[in-house]
């Protein structure tokens, strides 16, 4: 049985939308499945298009995302190079290859040729003009001119291209592992350009020798690759070469289902569609990414799994060994996928309350050093496993925690009114008089004692508890108060309090 491999083959044209992410988790997740090769290549092949830093931004996704790949840029392999532009010199025997053996034909036609045409077809009421069995016979190609005068305007350096000649009037089949046998008639189809006049091929003979010479036996690849599936079907059985297997995975749809998400949908609509943040080299505009906005790549990589594909049971939540175990080609739907931004954070949030406290503390003392705040490992581990539960994006670990490290400089005008009453900082005094004599400093103990104190004294517990949190915090918000003065250690939480007193008295 042949080696299952398949490619990712992306082009440097800016950053790597999620839905192309997408097709290399699937990809990948295919190729580990059935113990074959999963190959990136790049595909550059329209220089015009190309952007610098996109091809690097390319990598450094997939490695962020945990999607290796066995061959390709960066790691080489036995089919190198991976990059089309290095790979030039191939593509010009295969589209001389296709001319010799009648399957293909050079054309001549300038730019301003191929305008008139479109407007003369225009005029015949013709809705979409295009180059094809219909028209290539009133234009400039070596199919209307002599062999002779081939020759000469070849010989002459005269600008050419070289198109495909599809056949008139037949059934093309492609046997689509998601949607079954798709039949297409060759009248619908244009005589495409396979190598253009700078020298380099176009995506569709690229693609195919490419595929062919790396010995890719499946391309799993997007929905929008499908109308031109047909064509290559063609250039397959035109060059002699057995095609792989075609999946076109479904699209990725905007929230409420109307179109198609797209790279400029991007922070419009209040989310990530990038998986790292993109700075466009050009006009310096800056995109969100999923990585700097917090979102761990496990649950990225969860999120985006379930985004076409169902395991067939209730189960949501997997890691990639289970994603691997479980990952079928058949269970991949035909129809596009709504992006829920709120399932994402769900994702996230569920990742990041299970992660071990040791490492989200490693999170968290990243982001106090950004702010100049130093703190032993074993507080910042006690403070996230009061507060990882409470974080939905990682920097929320600060916006849950950062009273832990600062005491609170302002208090909320809402909650000061509520519960600041004229008794209140003879209250407090009796309380950090309380936590003066208290020995035992769990955070146990502490709940026991100012809840005795409360009843001993016939007061209220939202009162006296809302006071507390109130003047360590500066609000209505944390965990447990007994909690927090515990964490905080008795000479900070009753400074605190007694700062509190002064502040509101």
């Amino acid at each position: 049985m042949k080696e299952v491999r398949v490619r990712f083959a992306p082009s440097p044209t800016g950053p790597l939308h999620i839905g192309g992410v997408r097709t290399a988790l699937y990809n990948y997740l295919f190729a580990r499945k059935n113990n074959g090769k999963f190959l990136l290549r790049i595909e550059d092949t329209d220089q015009t298009r190309y952007v610098p830093g996109a091809e690097e931004y390319i990598i450094e996704s997939l490695k962020w995302c945990g999607i290796e790949y066995d061959e390709g840029v960066g790691v080489g392999g036995p089919h190198a190079p991976y990059r089309q532009s290095e790979r030039k010199e191939l593509y010009r025997q295969y589209a001389e290859q296709l001319v010799r053996d009648g399957h293909a034909y050079y054309a001549f036609d300038t730019p301003e040729a191929l305008d008139e045409m479109r407007e003369r077809l225009k005029a015949r009421g013709v809705a979409t003009p295009q180059y094809d069995l219909f028209t290539r016979n009133e234009m400039c190609n070596s199919l209307t001119l002599s062999n002779e005068e081939t020759e000469r305007r070849l010989n002459s350096g005269e600008p050419f291209v070289i198109r495909m000649l599809i056949p008139e009037n037949e059934e093309i089949k492609v046997n689509d592992l998601i949607r079954g046998e798709v039949v297409v008639n060759t009248s619908r189809l244009d005589d495409k350009v396979l190598y253009k006049s700078d020298g380099m091929p176009t995506y569709h003979l690229a693609n195919i020798v490419d595929d062919h010479l790396m010995e890719i036996t499946h391309v799993i690849r997007g929905e929008e690759w499908l109308p031109s599936a047909p064509l290559h079907v063609l250039l397959y059985r035109s060059l002699g070469w057995e095609a792989p297997q075609f999946a076109h995975l479904p699209l990725l749809l905007k929230p409420d289902g109307n179109g198609k998400l797209s790279k400029r949908d991007g922070d419009r609509l209040g989310f990530p569609v990038f998986p790292l943040r993109w700075t466009d080299p050009e006009s310096g505009e800056v995109s969100s990414g999923y990585r700097e906005s917090g979102y761990l790549p496990e649950a990225f990589i969860n999120m985006l799994a379930l985004l076409g594909w169902n395991p067939g049971t209730e189960q949501e939540v997997f890691g990639m060994d289970e994603l691997v175990d479980l990952f079928t080609i058949d269970r991949v739907g035909k129809s596009g996928s709504k992006f829920d931004p709120e399932k994402a954070k769900w994702f996230n949030h569920h990742y990041l309350s299970a992660l071990d406290n040791s490492y989200v503390s490693e999170l968290l003392d990243k982001q106090l050093a950004e702010k100049g705040i130093k703190a032993e490992k074993s507080y910042i581990e006690t403070v996230v496993g009061f507060t990882k539960e409470r974080a939905v994006l990682i920097p929320d670990l600060w916006e849950q925690s950062w009273f832990f490290f600062r005491a609170p400089e302002s208090y909320d005008e809402k909650v000061v009114q509520k519960f600041w009453k004229p008794e209140t900082p003879a209250l407090l005094d009796r309380i950090t008089a309380l936590l003066r004599e208290t020995s035992d400093f769990s955070a146990d103990n502490l709940e026991a004692r100012i809840k005795a104190f409360i009843q001993e004294n016939g007061l209220g517990m939202g009162q006296v508890m809302n006071t507390l949190r109130l003047s360590l915090v500066g609000g209505s918000f944390g965990p447990g108060v007994a909690a927090i003065i515990a964490t905080l250690g008795k000479e900070e939480a009753i400074n605190r309090i007694l700062k509190a007193k002064e502040a509101l008295a």
